[in-house]
């Protein structure tokens, strides 16, 4: 047999040609341009600015607080107890230094010419007292006042005072009426505080026919409302004809 010979693998390269492309040169760093720079520091100027001021006006400053508490804010809270009138006394004492707290409270009551005047001692740590005094009879008001003042070694503060008055209706039998016919007056008694400065009389007589009432006998109008919280009018009814559908509209706001 005849060799066979190897064949011979023939390649064949295509050659292509390449393109050269040039690179674009590089970026030069820009210059800085002074109108921005202005801008920015504006805005950093403005912002420091702000920072700080938020910072006076929330930072708490100090003030000085006075040496001494003086007695503020004192009412009288009257109701019938009995054949007496209790009287609630309360308070506030004004800031000062841990220094300046008063050793005790003198409270006085002090009722309509002619009566004893009351008075008690308190520790500085209470803010409230309570005492007695006989009740008017029915048909009359006793009226009076309440004193608080700040006891020192020294000496006192100005006392601070709040008058108050309490009217017990009284009741006459109507004409028509046997004169053993029993006449029921309600309520029996009500605080009253003064009509200070005539506020309320004022505010009636420019505001004819109009209620001075939110809710009768226990809460009036601002102008009809005394400085112990108390109205400066009293709605009282008695067990007759003229009475009898005020004392129901009474009896339902104060009980609804």
């Amino acid at each position: 047999m005849d060799e066979i010979e190897p064949a011979e693998v023939e390649v064949r390269v295509h050659r292509g040609r390449r393109r050269r492309t040039d690179r674009p040169p590089p970026d030069l760093p820009r210059l800085p341009n002074g109108r921005n720079w202005l801008i920015y520091v504006g805005l950093m100027g403005l912002v420091a600015a702000l920072m700080f001021e938020g910072h006076l006006s929330h930072n708490p400053r100090d003030h000085a607080l006075p040496k001494r508490s003086e007695a503020t804010n004192v009412t009288s809270a009257i109701s019938l107890a009995a054949d007496s009138l209790q009287i609630v006394v309360s308070w506030d004492l004004t800031l000062s230094t841990p220094e300046g707290q008063p050793d005790s409270i003198r409270v006085k009551v002090v009722p309509a010419p002619g009566r004893d005047s009351l008075i008690a001692t308190q520790p500085a740590t209470l803010f409230a007292d309570t005492t007695y005094l006989p009740a008017p009879a029915p048909g009359q008001t006793l009226t009076g006042s309440s004193c608080v003042v700040a006891l020192y070694p020294v000496e006192p503060l100005t006392e601070m005072c709040a008058p108050w008055q309490y009217v017990r209706p009284g009741a006459t039998p109507q004409t028509g009426m046997a004169a053993a016919g029993r006449i029921v007056v309600q309520p029996t008694g009500l605080q009253v505080d003064p009509d200070v400065g005539g506020r309320c009389a004022e505010w009636r007589r420019t505001h004819p026919g109009e209620s001075v009432w939110i809710t009768v006998n226990r809460a009036a109008i601002r102008e009809c409302t005394g400085v112990n919280g108390k109205p400066t009018v009293a709605q009282f009814c008695a067990n007759n004809s003229y009475c009898e559908e005020l004392f129901v509209e009474w009896t339902r706001e104060r009980y609804s």
